[in-house]
């Protein structure tokens, strides 16, 4: 199954300390890069992960498929499941040629991919913005389905070319099938499916509200959920999908109901998190650099940490900038640093061997908000950062702590 899609902003940093404190606290530790399984490779400089999960459904599909191969090809013997593994390996290129579509379209559009990842119900292409129109999202869905649909045609085209009843003839037979069936499913108009994207492009379309759109594609995906749950069962064991004359119970029936609990809980929590994202995003304006920054003292870099502090404490300051001669900045004193020298050495202590160099992206506008404030801060990663006026006059200093505890406090009024 397919779930491409935005993944949601990276949070900017972890740790720090209490906003109303003084300076000086723990150093916010920065997320990890991303990752998620083994590193299959780069394409278009996007890396493809393959899940842990993904072996499972491999070892599934071989097991599954052998069995299915021991009644159409009784000679093949054990080499069945060699057979098997060949299909599973080919369905899972045709999942992340699926994904690329997503991928090549998203950069088209200028948007970046955070990674490929291939799991246990297929893929998902981790889009970290939003398009910026209806149309561009639908084209965006609408690819990967496209190209599953386009693959079907070329397996089916390939059968025509081959003995049926063969080994190739088989394989082009479960691929064609097991493509059209992505595209199928991936069309079923709910979040996180890409018909879910589509659905929410045309709503937004229609509505002139993104928002919209997600919230009715995500109400259609929590309904689709229930639907698989309850649906697919009852479909196998009336005929529609599997034997007519299979009696309910058994090891079938747990599998059934299990296979649809499986898929049913992912749409749901897709189709959740597609939400939760979507309420996120109309709080994000309210992270502005402007309103998180603390106030900040220049001192020039001889001065004594103990002088530097009381100067700060005096004026109502948070924090200190390093400044030259000229009242130029050169570095913003990093507040993890100043809470590892004790108060008793603090007086023979300079502040320029506890201030971080400032680079040019360290300096963040004073207006900067919302989804450009937080890009501001993945692109260079930092403790704090020297906020400016746009006549290049200090305002004060970033706190990637204090920009973390607005963004979480963000996430944690979604339905406001």
């Amino acid at each position: 199954m397919d779930k491409s899609g935005d993944s949601g902003r990276p949070q900017p940093g972890a740790g720090g300390t209490d906003p109303g404190a003084a300076p000086g606290g723990e150093q916010p530790r920065r997320p990890a890069e991303p990752g998620g399984g083994l590193l299959m490779g780069r394409p278009f400089g996007v890396p493809v992960y393959v899940a842990p999960s993904w072996f499972v459904v491999a070892a599934l599909i071989t097991w599954v498929f052998g069995g299915q191969l021991d009644r159409v090809l009784p000679e093949l013997g054990g080499a069945r499941y060699l057979v098997a593994l060949f299909f599973a390996i080919a369905f899972y290129a045709s999942v992340l040629v699926h994904e690329l579509a997503h991928t090549v379209a998203a950069l088209h559009y200028k948007l970046p991919v955070r990674r490929i990842q291939l799991q246990f119900f297929g893929g998902v292409s981790e889009i970290e913005k939003e398009t910026e129109t209806p149309g561009r999202e639908f084209v965006l869905a609408f690819v990967g389905p496209l190209l599953s649909l386009a693959l079907g045609g070329v397996f089916y085209g390939a059968m025509q070319l081959v003995e049926p009843g063969t080994v190739p003839g088989v394989l082009l037979a479960g691929l064609m099938i097991s493509n059209l069936i992505v595209a199928a499913f991936n069309l079923l108009p709910g979040l996180p499916l890409d018909g879910g994207r589509m659905l929410r492009a045309v709503v937004w379309k229609i509505t002139g509200n993104p928002m919209s759109g997600t919230v009715a594609a995500a109400w259609v995906g929590r309904g689709l959920a229930v639907t698989v749950l309850i649906g697919l069962p009852l479909l196998t064991h009336t005929g529609v999908l599997g034997s007519a004359n299979q009696k309910i119970g058994g090891v079938e029936t747990v599998m059934d109901a299990l296979l649809a609990a499986i898929l049913a809980g992912i749409i749901w929590t897709g189709a959740g998190n597609s939400l939760r994202m979507a309420r996120l995003r109309e709080h994000l304006p309210d992270l502005r650099a402007r309103t998180l920054t603390r106030r900040a003292v220049p001192v020039e870099s001889a001065t004594p940490l103990s002088e530097a502090l009381r100067r700060a404490n005096e004026a109502g300051a948070r924090a200190l900038v390093v400044v030259d001669g000229q009242g130029n900045p050169k570095g913003v004193v990093r507040e993890a640093a100043i809470a590892g020298v004790p108060e008793h050495r603090r007086p023979w202590v300079a502040v320029s061997g506890l201030a971080q160099d400032l680079t040019e992206g360290m300096r963040v506008p004073a207006e900067l908000a919302g989804e450009a404030l937080l890009d501001r801060l993945k692109a260079t990663p930092a403790t704090e950062y020297l906020v400016v006026e746009e006549t290049g006059q200090i305002y004060g200093v970033l706190s990637t702590a204090d920009v973390e505890r607005a963004f979480v406090k963000a996430m944690a009024r979604p339905e406001s």
